[in-house]
């Protein structure tokens, strides 16, 4: 079964931007690095193995997997597992004041 990450030999996706200017460190964010984190942490205490999270970042519905960048589409993952092992439910944002 083909998944949005196989898309190996398409073509149509663009060049891939480049700014020209390495990062100081691997995340372009601070929150990046905490998803690492609780990633490896959470690894490390037997809840998932590599296989198992990527598996659920494959998952991830097409449209948003495509919108969502490399440690977003992570999250997503780690969100999706923590549900199905019962860990942590994952709620829907509450948009207000």
């Amino acid at each position: 079964m083909a998944r949005m990450n196989d898309i190996g030999g398409t073509y149509g996706y663009g060049a891939v931007p480049v700014d020209g200017e390495d990062p100081p460190h691997p995340w372009r964010h601070d929150w990046e690095a905490r998803v690492f984190a609780v990633l490896i942490g959470l690894a490390m205490a037997g809840v998932w193995t590599a296989s198992e999270l990527r598996d659920a970042e494959e998952r991830v519905p097409p449209g948003e997997y495509l919108a969502a960048g490399y440690y977003e589409r992570v999250l997503m993952g780690m969100e999706l597992l923590l549900d199905e092992k019962g860990i942590a439910e994952k709620k829907e944002a509450v948009s207000g004041g």
